[in-house]
């Protein structure tokens, strides 16, 4: 069976790693846990890419020579990973030789093959973004100056002249917008596809891809002087990262094996960079004759109390202040219960502070403390044997995982979570209208099949939750007796029976402070 294979773009090192550069992250971490739990073999890739104009030009502001100033700053990213949780399969960095060998191998290919040709750049260039435009795209304003059209750049261009080699993206538009129309799960969300499709109809122009005046880069073997344009480069690590060999190059047997990862089955990367993920990478592995990813999803972007994040305005929020007050799954079930995934969001301390309390807190805490301290009190701590009955609110619950299980498949982590939490309200619904506390007094020949059916529902939403706060599910299995070991768990089926239910300190302790001081 192929391995389910799916990325993070490789993070631009020019900055120390946010609360954007975490959603990506734990997204793809989410899915993998998903997929893992259901018994597929996974391949989770996540990386750092290190070369180009800007990552040079920062080093140098730093004291350091760039492979130094890289070192540490890959470093940095490892370590939150870490810290979150992330459980990636490999972590690439473009400055491994693994990934430097396969990029100058594809690009003499392509050298000989013609996708890829020698001329003379002269246009505008943004250092920032580190990308081309052209007149068209970015003319003159109404005090005389190109900027980047990236809206949240701006910046003015330079005028560039000089000697590179070209890819003959212009080739691949017509084989694009038909892999396009025939494949329209490639390009995710739905909503992203127009934009896409709307770029690729007008046209696409010829990419330059080695510069001549950047030092800081992968050199060409036979072009001395050039170096590999940075996206050109950073782009193929999904490929070199799977094992792919180049024509010439011979297999290592100690790199996995590419016929069982590619294609891979989704890269998860942010708008800003979709169009590069959708157009270049697909029409540069159309001219390796290599299979296009199943999709590449796209999520939006964070603002921070209805602002853009920027350094100059101190709002970057750090993922660990966060997870030093709230702890790590509280962060990790924010980010996905707070927008759907695709969309944008804000990052609010308000609205962080209250989803933690009224349905981390509340919902879901309480709901686990009130069952176990009302089996302790009443069953001595130990469920029955399954009682007889027909056990509706069980039926009704487990009958909720196909939509669990749909919307995860679809990267609808929002919806997944809607689900869930609807399991977790209905069963406080049930506590409030059984009232356990009085069947206890009033009839409690009753209470055990009550607590018996509210533990083996909450045993459902405890394996369900795992792969957003895995942690917690952890701590709920423990206190409801059992241990999961797959998302299609034997003790689903069976029920709680003779199960050694004990309550412990509060999964979520309410909070007072903000999210982020």
């Amino acid at each position: 069976m192929k391995t389910y294979y799916l990325t993070t773009p490789l993070y631009y090192i020019n900055a120390a790693p946010h609360i954007g550069h975490a959603y990506t992250t734990i997204a793809a971490d989410i899915t993998a846990r998903y997929r893992r739990m259901r018994g597929q073999e996974v391949r989770f890739l996540t990386g750092t890419d290190e070369h180009g104009a800007k990552i040079e030009a920062v080093a140098k502001e730093a004291g350091q020579d760039p492979k130094t100033y890289a070192d540490g700053a890959a470093e940095k990213f490892r370590e939150l990973w870490k810290d979150l949780g992330i459980t990636h399969d490999d972590f690439i960095r473009t400055t491994e030789p693994r990934h430097v060998k396969r990029v100058q191998a594809v690009f003499e290919h392509l050298l000989k093959t013609g996708a890829i040709y020698k001329g003379m750049y002269k246009g505008y260039y943004c250092k920032s973004d580190e990308t081309y435009w052209t007149e068209t795209e970015a003319p003159v304003n109404d005090k005389g100056r190109r900027l980047c059209p990236n809206s949240d750049c701006r910046r003015p261009l330079e005028l560039l002249e000089e000697e590179c080699c070209f890819f003959k993206l212009s080739d691949y538009g017509d084989k694009l917008l038909e892999h396009y129309r025939g494949h329209p799960e490639f390009l995710q969300p739905s909503h992203r596809a127009n934009e896409i499709l709307r770029f690729v109809e007008e046209g696409l122009k010829d990419l330059a891809v080695t510069r001549t005046k950047v030092s800081w880069g992968i050199p060409v073997p036979s072009l001395p002087g050039h170096v590999v344009y940075v996206w050109f480069d950073a782009l193929q690590n999904y490929t070199a990262a799977a094992g792919y060999n180049p024509p010439g190059m011979a297999k290592d047997p100690k790199e996995p094996d590419f016929s069982k990862l590619w294609p891979a089955d989704v890269h998860l990367v942010g708008k800003e960079i979709y169009r590069f993920h959708t157009v270049i990478w697909p029409a540069m592995l159309m001219a390796l004759d290599l299979p296009l990813p199943k999709s590449v999803f796209a999520h939006g972007w964070w603002t921070v109390e209805g602002a853009k994040m920027s350094k100059s305005k101190g709002n970057v929020v750090d993922p660990r202040d966060v997870c030093a007050q709230y702890g790590t799954d509280a962060l990790r079930y924010f980010l996905f219960r707070e927008m759907p995934f695709g969309n944008d969001g804000d990052f609010s301390q308000d609205s962080f502070l209250r989803r933690y309390n009224s349905e981390l807190a509340n919902d879901l805490g309480n709901l686990l403390s009130r069952l176990t301290q009302m089996v302790e009190k009443y069953l001595g701590g130990r469920l029955p044997q399954k009682p007889a009955g027909d056990y509706p609110l069980a039926k009704e619950v487990l009958a909720m995982a196909p939509a669990v299980e749909a919307a995860m498949d679809r990267l609808a982590l929002q919806e997944a979570l809607n689900v869930i939490w609807a399991a977790v309200r209905r069963l406080n619904e049930q506590v409030d209208k059984e009232k356990p506390w009085e069947k206890a007094k009033n009839s409690p020949e009753l209470l055990p099949g009550l607590l018996y059916e509210l533990v083996w529902c909450l045993r459902a939403v405890s394996i369900w939750i795992a792969p957003f706060m895995p942690d917690s599910a952890v701590r709920m299995q423990a206190q409801l007796g059992f241990a999961a070991s797959s998302w299609d768990d034997p003790a689903m089926r069976q029920g709680p029976d003779h199960a050694q239910i004990k309550k412990e300190a509060a999964l979520f302790p309410r909070k007072t402070a903000p999210a982020v001081k």
